[in-house]
């Protein structure tokens, strides 16, 4: 199912989230640049579990270790990566920041992206797969728009078969399809590796973090209590 709108419109200049946005396509324009350093390039900052366990035994307050925990969230590994993670940015994060304010926005999104990539760690401690994307983070901003707008709107192209079709599904459904196939895609692969070790792939377990994050963080961060439900029923965006 790919989203292509919802029925809640933005409230202010979402600028966090697009400045979001931005800073991960200027980053992605940077990696296009790097050629045959690219390889290396991803193995510093890209997320390494393996590393970052290694290093805990060493020195757990060595502030080098955490540097790719953040840095891991603005790099993609191509176009189509990109493209998915901002598309869905896009589409739910002006809302979330709307509920809470750009400040305190920015914070709850680089949370949750700690928290996601933690627990992409647990679920595979001894990976030597760099994690790269902004999806766990984005989880979390679904994770809060889950709960504050479970009656939103989403326009969705669904497939059938060789067919396509529009269908206006309501937020609680769409995002709670999505994080069930989180947890089906998670379990079903960490079930076929060795002790979660894991290959490369999609981060499920980085997903389903950073969706429980948003979820449990959203009432501390949420600004405005009249923001729920998508109760004004706007027409478009």
């Amino acid at each position: 199912m790919i989203p292509l709108r919802d029925n809640i419109p933005a409230r202010r200049l979402p600028a966090v989230n697009s400045g979001l946005i931005l800073v991960n396509v200027l980053f992605f324009i940077f990696e296009l640049q790097l050629g045959p350093g690219l390889d290396p390039f991803i193995r510093t900052y890209g997320f390494v579990p393996a590393r970052f366990m290694a290093a805990q035994s060493e020195n757990f307050l060595d502030f080098e270790r955490f540097i790719p925990v953040y840095s891991s969230m603005f790099l993609h590994g191509g176009f189509l990566h990109l493209i998915a993670n901002m598309w869905m940015l896009w589409i739910f994060g002006d809302n979330v920041e709307d509920s809470m304010g750009p400040s305190r926005y920015l914070v709850f999104y680089l949370l949750c992206g700690t928290v996601s990539v933690l627990a992409q760690t647990m679920a595979s401690p001894s990976s030597p797969v760099p994690l790269v994307g902004a999806s766990g983070a984005i989880a979390g901003v679904l994770g809060a728009y889950f709960l504050l707008y479970p009656g939103a709107r989403i326009l969705t192209l669904v497939p059938v078969f060789f067919f396509f079709y529009l269908i206006e599904l309501p937020a609680f459904l769409f995002l709670g399809f999505w994080i069930l196939l989180q947890f089906m895609q998670g379990f079903s692969t960490y079930m076929a590796t060795t002790e979660g070790s894991g290959a490369g792939g999609i981060a499920w377990w980085a997903h389903i973090g950073g969706f429980a994050a948003g979820v449990l963080l959203i009432h501390l961060f949420k600004e405005n209590p009249k923001v729920k439900g998508g109760a004004e029923n706007p027409s478009g965006r």
